[in-house]
């Protein structure tokens, strides 16, 4: 009996030693911060030569009371490819900090979407991939046909599933979605 006793106060003691262990000195894993973005320049380059269109949002407050302040330079022409160029900008630092750099060297794990609204006649394609050839999207074209206006929206996605057949399936979580009026003349 007093051996089944000793017995039993090893066992406890032994999962108590076990069940305090200290995890602190393992090194925890690298967190990798979202950045911050408070400024989307869309440029748009016709194909052949011309002058750029500018669709600009610019938020420096973030969650702040101010609104995005949202710009578009011009008007597209009808039946134009356009070369699309995206540019990511954190403006709270001095100098702004270019996130378009890190985006694309974490190209797996982002992707830009365009969400066209039915009433715009203009279609898009990606023109820049990821390591494993899947959409990236800070490079594109625009194709415009007639004369229309409508609402063009661009949503950067970060951690999605790819590939992917859109926006509505991708998972992941939204760095930045803004939209632009946009008029084809």
């Amino acid at each position: 009996m007093k051996n089944f006793k000793l017995i039993t106060l090893a066992l406890i003691t032994l999962l108590f030693t076990n069940a305090c262990s200290n995890d602190d000195d393992a090194t925890p894993p690298p967190v990798n911060e979202e950045e911050i973005i408070t400024t989307i320049t869309v440029t748009l380059t016709p194909n052949g030569g011309g002058t750029a269109i500018t669709l600009k949002t610019q938020d420096l407050d973030g969650d702040g009371p101010n609104l995005p302040v949202t710009t578009v330079s011009g008007d597209l022409a009808a039946n134009t490819t356009y070369n699309g160029r995206i540019e990511l900008l954190n403006e709270t630092e001095d100098p702004a900090e270019d996130i378009t750099e890190e985006v694309e060297e974490e190209s797996n794990e982002h992707q830009f979407f365009y969400t066209v609204s039915s009433s715009l006649n203009l279609t898009t394609a990606y023109t820049n991939f990821d390591d494993n050839g899947n959409p990236l999207g800070t490079a594109f074209t625009i194709t415009s046909g007639a004369a229309s206006t409508g609402v063009l929206t661009f949503t950067l996605r970060h951690e999605l599933i790819k590939p992917n057949t859109g926006l509505s399936d991708a998972g992941g979580e939204t760095d930045i979605e803004t939209s632009f009026n946009v008029t084809i003349q």
